[in-house]
Parts: structure tokens; sequence; C-alpha cells
């Protein structure tokens, strides 16, 4: 039997791309939505720069030192907006208590829009990476400017710390 070398590739095709809008997704009722009770569109995302977070529960804190770092800037509220949008089905907490928690949350940050994801409908919608922590950061057209899934190294930090600043010069 004769070896043949050969390379794999591994890669993911996701639906984001870069300078490209958001795709349109759209949740309420038992499929999810604003914490107050109201519906979540996606183009409610448009008009400010964003920072977006797309969590299962569970890697919460995952990316928190940039998240710290984050707020350092104190950005321009009327320019800039947070919203983390959390994967409701991909943990083990049942919904009441991540629905306390997430009210919680919204109290202490009133800033930052919270949003949940009953059905995983936005990881089917953008393509994006389940039971795990995506980074999104887009203009304030809704184009998308970075994308990471997963713990952000030092130098992504920096990048997406550049994107933002520059983005709201």
């Amino acid at each position: 039997m004769k070896f043949i070398p050969f390379l794999l590739i591994s890669f993911c095709a996701f639906a984001l791309n870069l300078h490209e809008p958001l795709p349109y997704v759209s949740l309420k009722g038992k499929a999810g939505g604003c914490i107050d009770g109201k519906p979540f569109d996606s183009q409610k995302l448009r008009g400010k720069v964003r920072l977006i977070i797309y969590s299962d529960p569970d890697k919460r804190d995952l990316n928190e030192a940039f998240f710290a770092r984050v707020k350092t800037l104190h950005l321009d509220r009327s320019r800039y907006g947070s919203v983390a949008i959390i994967n409701m089905a991909a943990t083990w907490l049942p919904n009441f208590v991540l629905e306390a928690i997430l009210k919680k949350k919204q109290k202490e940050y009133p800033d930052t829009l919270y949003v949940k994801d009953m059905h995983r409908a936005i990881v089917k919608a953008w393509g994006i990476a389940d039971e795990n922590q995506d980074i999104i950061i887009t203009d304030k057209e809704g184009r998308v400017l970075f994308y990471k899934a997963g713990k952000l190294s030092p130098s992504e930090q920096e990048r997406a710390i550049a994107i933002l600043q520059e983005q709201l010069r």
C-alpha cells in the first residue's frame, strides 16, 4: 500500500461576510425576543455601530476581559450600542432561571439590549457558531466589520477595539 500525503483543510461556512449586512432575523413569541417581551428584529441593529455578543450561557465569561476593556473606552452611546443575544437552547439551565438572570443584567446594564433566542434561529440565519460565544461588530448600516467565534486572542481584542474606535471617530 502506497502512502499518499494530503492536506486536510478545515473550514466553516458562515453566512456572515465582511462588509455585508447581517442576514435578516426576527424573534418574537415562543421564538424569543427582547427581555422586555417586545419582538426583536435585526433591522433594530442599524443606525449605530454595534458590538453584538451571541452567547451560550455556559460560555458567558469567555471574553470577559475584552468586555471590561470595551467598558473603559466610554464609547458614545448616541452612536454605539451593545447587544447580548442569549442562545437559550444551548444550556441545561432552565429558562426561568436564565430569564431572571437576564432581567437582572438588563437593569444593571440598561444601555445593552438583551435578547433571547429560544431555538437557535440566529445560529441558523447568520450561520454562526452554536454553543459558543460569537463576537460581531457592525457599522451603522449593519454591515459586518468583525466576526470571531470563541475566545478572542490579545491581537483580536486589539483589532476589535481599533475597529470600534475607528467607526466612532
